[in-house]
């Protein structure tokens, strides 16, 4: 024989022992057992995953970026394959825009070659003299990583200051012809009619 109530249930036994069983707690036992077995399968799930990220020649990760992405891709529990795809999009991104800015380089360098005044070797030299003469080590090593050693304006700004101050040079007079001869008046005082 059984009576149900709304909180507990009361049952017969075989040895006609009545029990009352309180169904809400036994309910609430049972599903918080299995609450606890799925988080605990989940924190194994999370463990489980390693981040293995190989990069394309050329490109290297700051290893602070990389710890904050994996942290990120734990807390968001991300596969490892999931994760991967997204480090190659920005590889793939980081090597564009290191072709992109080689190109732009090489855009300058061919640009001044082409530029009449700035072509020329002897301009050339001149602008280099300068960044030579006033440049330090570390301005070259900035021009010559940064690129901007082949920027035109660069390249025009040093040659003006390559012009402004370089030696006086010699002009020689023409050596062909023979003097005309002057009176005194005309040494003195010029020629009036000319």
């Amino acid at each position: 024989m059984t009576t149900d109530t709304q909180d507990a249930s009361t049952t017969t036994t075989d040895a006609g022992v009545t029990q009352t069983v309180d169904q809400t707690k036994a309910a609430d036992t049972t599903q918080a057992t299995q609450t606890d077995t799925t988080t605990v399968d989940t924190t194994k799930a999370e463990a489980a995953v390693e981040y293995k990220f190989e990069m394309p020649d050329g490109v290297e990760l700051d290893q602070g970026d990389l710890t904050k992405f994996t942290d990120i891709a734990k807390e968001l529990k991300l596969p490892a394959d999931a994760a991967k795809k997204l480090v190659d999009i920005a590889a793939a991104r980081e090597v564009a825009r290191a072709e992109a800015f080689a190109n732009q380089v090489k855009a300058w360098g061919d640009e001044v070659k082409a530029d009449p005044e700035l072509g020329k070797p002897e301009n050339l030299a001149a602008a280099k003299k300068t960044i030579d003469t006033f440049g330090t080590p570390e301005l070259r090593d900035l021009l010559n990583t940064t690129g901007m050693g082949n920027h035109p304006e660069v390249i025009r700004m040093a040659l003006k200051i390559g012009k402004a101050i370089s030696e006086d040079t010699f002009v020689a007079g023409r050596t062909d012809a023979a003097p005309a001869p002057r009176d005194h008046a005309t040494i003195l005082y010029g020629n009036p009619t000319k």
